[in-house]
């Protein structure tokens, strides 16, 4: 049988990629700093995650265990598994690279050439390959040349909302909506690609990237700052408000048409796809918070993120994008006591004002007709 490890034993790790590898029969072992969690897993072997759809179902995920990821014992499990992903957040990737990197210099010194392909699945664009950036920065230098051979960093595309937990008497259990995508760069593995039911592989994965990003990211993020600027409390409560429909279904509208002229995707196909994720977000079963979503506003103002990266699409292709600017308005806007980036946008905006914030964070001309017109609709949100 074969093995895995899986970094992150939180929701979307339990709940997505580790439910899918372990569906595929392949043992996984959880790795993790959550020593309550990581005992419980061990314990148990198992644990139920909850599907909503337009139904809601149980399903029992088995054969796994796990080891917190601070030990010595994780170097010895990477010594042995066939694959490793994660889905610890980008912010933790760069953490968890030196713990890759042992565990590599100690697998190629136990004489084991069995390829390994290592997959970050992680809400960020080439999350892989900045991994494998990270990893070598801790691997010595010549151990470089054969990891490259026997290693492979395989980016990834991953698209499932997993919201808070809910109450439970078990703290495994997690629910999850029914959609989910996980799409993998085929031309980056190392050796044999497994064969993963609900992993899809493709040989174009920006196009992959940018879809999610441009749709499913932006819609949200602009779905939790209009809903907050309201009161609303939830994604769900956000999304039936028509107002905020019109402006998000017009946000990802135009981020749609970026996505069409870059890619050439169909453009009846992507107004369907921007259907479904809009009826993701008003799922009745998924009580996802506005504040959750809307959390660390400076780096989804980011150049590369999916709110400027869009709009910067449209300026490159001439596009309309009166919503996208609204939904950076509303970003800014965005007001969190327990979010440290909330917190610093906020003072950082204070003192400079709305030009030069834009321009601190999303590498926006403060002279430009963008960044003039975003600072006129903050003037009336």
């Amino acid at each position: 049988m074969k093995k895995a490890i899986h970094f992150g034993a939180g929701n979307i790790g339990r709940g997505f990629i580790g439910k899918l590898l372990a569906d595929a029969g392949i043992h996984v072992i959880f790795a993790d700093v959550n020593q309550e969690i990581v005992q419980k897993l061990r314990q148990d072997g198992q644990y139920q995650v909850k599907i909503v759809g337009s139904e809601c179902q149980w399903q029992t995920v088995k054969n796994v265990t796990a080891v917190n990821s601070a030990s010595d014992e994780i170097d010895e499990h990477i010594t042995q598994v066939d694959l490793i992903t994660t889905a610890v957040g980008p912010n933790v990737l760069d953490i968890i690279a030196k713990t890759i990197a042992t565990g590599i210099q100690k697998r190629l010194d136990s004489g084991n050439t069995t390829p390994l392909n290592i997959i970050a699945c992680e809400n960020m664009i080439r999350g892989s390959s900045h991994l494998k950036e990270q990893v070598y920065l801790h691997l010595a230098a010549d151990y470089h040349a054969k990891a490259d051979t026997l290693i492979g960093f395989v980016d990834s595309a991953v698209d499932r909302i997993v919201p808070p937990a809910e109450t439970s008497d078990n703290i495994l259990d997690v629910t999850v909506e029914s959609f989910s995508e996980w799409i993998v760069d085929e031309l980056q593995f190392v050796g044999d690609i497994p064969e993963i039911p609900g992993m899809e592989k493709t040989d174009n994965l920006m196009a992959y990237i940018e879809r999610k990003l441009f749709t499913l990211n932006t819609g949200h993020c602009i779905t939790a700052y209009l809903g907050c600027l309201k009161g609303f409390q939830t994604v769900k409560e956000s999304i039936e408000d028509a107002a905020i429909y019109a402006d998000v279904k017009q946000a990802m509208t135009e981020s749609g048409e970026v996505l069409i002229h870059r890619y050439q995707f169909d453009r009846q196909a992507h107004a369907a796809y921007i259907e479904k994720i809009l009826s993701r977000f008003a799922n009745p079963y998924l009580i996802d918070d506005v504040e959750r979503v809307g959390r660390q506003p400076i780096r989804k103002l980011g150049e590369n993120d999916r709110l400027i990266k869009p709009l910067r699409g449209t300026m490159g292709y001439g596009i309309a994008n009166a919503a996208l600017l609204k939904g950076i308005a509303a970003a800014l806007k965005y007001t969190n006591a327990s979010d440290p980036q909330a917190v610093e946008l906020q003072a950082y905006l204070s003192q400079h004002g709305v030009l030069a914030t834009l321009a601190h964070y999303a590498n926006l001309d403060e002279h430009g007709t963008e960044a003039k017109q975003v600072e006129a609709i903050y003037n009336t949100l």
